[in-house]
């Protein structure tokens, strides 16, 4: 299988091969868990000629009939070796029903090295929790970076590529199509629909798809506003969409369970307090978020910047926050292993007063962790404004935080 190669996660994943723990790659659909399994079967392979690999993946249609773990079991009866090492991958595991009866099982008789993929994140908190907390890892897998969406369309290091990158995204499947005119769009919107339809609506039980999509081109038109599921279902009902508060939440949890959106909430700089009113919601994808609403750079670009910012933050393994400081709001607070990063989120700086308001919050915060005011525009007051760095959105995205 020809593939482009994804160190950051292949190489997250290469200590745990060989290793009594379930190894299980998260992500939305099409951000190319698959490839990366294929990835590491590869190496597998290379390093141990004599493996036996036995890879399942529910999408193709020559495996349909595994709908539970009765088939699975019975599909597995004989494909392992005793006289070699046994590796079983499978993927979109989540379509397999009561598959966690059998992955207990194989895991108590130590009979395979295991990795899977699953597009849903209640597998984790239900199905995998329940059966086998402790005994597996979860790999989040994400859309391209900046750096990979250069290097998967080979292209150089600038603003035309960064416009690019806002506007079409990092699908990986995007460099087989071209990043031209409505072309990537057209391969989005299905995407969109098949994300909606498999992992949402079919894996929640959702009935009202019109609703559904009404929320979600909401927030694709929010990105980076603080919300609530009383203030959402306000507006919508001013559009004449009814929905409750409590019908919001669900269907909001549910986008996140794709994990087509990412739910970010607030909390109290420098305590443990999260506020549980008022959340932020981003889009893992900015391509997808495009394909629905369309990309006016003029009205839109602020928002992508936002989403951006945060999407290389979790890219780099950080948890994210909101940050509240008295009544003043830090756009990010990152957590990576008890190091954090402060980051404000500005299009432009334009003059001293403009510079007051986004580095001012920042300088309220008596840490000495990293703090930065990411924008869209060159540097006017220097690089660095009393400890704070100021860095355009260029150079963030392939900043190693």
């Amino acid at each position: 299988m020809k593939y482009i190669v994804r160190p950051i996660y292949t190489e997250k994943i290469r200590p745990f091969i060989g290793k009594q723990i379930i190894k299980v790659l998260t992500g939305q659909r099409r951000v190319g868990k698959s490839y990366i399994m294929h990835q590491i079967m590869d190496r597998i392979k290379e390093e141990n000629p004599s493996a036996n690999i036995i890879y399942i993946n529910r999408e193709l249609e020559q495996f349909n009939h595994l709908l539970s773990n009765i088939e699975l079991n019975a599909y597995l009866s004989d494909k392992f070796q005793v006289e070699n090492d046994n590796y079983l991958f499978i993927d979109e595991i989540q379509e397999i029903e009561s598959f966690q009866l059998t992955i207990r099982s194989l895991f108590a008789e130590n009979k395979c090295d295991m990795f899977c993929t699953g597009s849903n994140a209640t597998m984790l908190s239900g199905e995998l929790a329940t059966y086998l907390s402790g005994r597996y890892i979860e790999i989040k897998i994400h859309s391209l970076s900046f750096a990979e969406f250069l290097s998967f369309h080979q292209l150089e290091k600038g603003n035309e590529s960064l416009l690019k990158y806002l506007t079409y995204g990092g699908m990986p499947y995007l460099p087989n199509i071209g990043l031209y005119d409505d072309l990537p769009f057209e391969y989005l919107k299905n995407v969109y629909s098949t994300i909606l339809l498999k992992d949402v609506v079919a894996r929640e039980n959702i009935r009202n798809i019109s609703l559904l999509e009404n929320l979600v081109f909401y927030l694709s038109d929010n990105i980076g506003s603080l919300f609530s599921a009383s203030n959402i279902s306000k507006f919508l009902k001013s559009q004449r969409i009814e929905i409750s508060p409590q019908l919001t939440l669900n269907y909001l949890k549910a986008l996140s369970n794709a994990y087509f959106v990412h739910k970010v909430v607030r909390s109290e700089v420098g305590g443990l307090k999260i506020f549980e009113i008022g959340e932020k919601y981003y889009f893992e994808d900015l391509g997808l978020r495009n394909a629905l609403k369309g990309f006016n750079q003029k009205t839109d670009i602020h928002k992508l910047l936002e989403n951006a910012v945060y999407l290389h933050l979790i890219q780099c393994g950080y948890r994210v926050y909101v940050g509240k400081i008295d009544n003043k709001e830090i756009d990010f607070v990152a957590d990576r292993n008890g190091l954090k990063v402060y980051i404000q989120v500005c299009l432009q700086i334009t003059d001293k007063s403009v510079a007051g308001r986004e580095f001012g919050n920042l300088l309220m915060i008596k840490d000495n962790y990293p703090k930065f005011v990411v924008t869209f525009n060159d540097l006017i007051l220097g690089n660095d404004y009393q400890g704070i760095k100021q860095i355009n959105l260029l150079d963030f995205l392939l900043f190693e935080l």
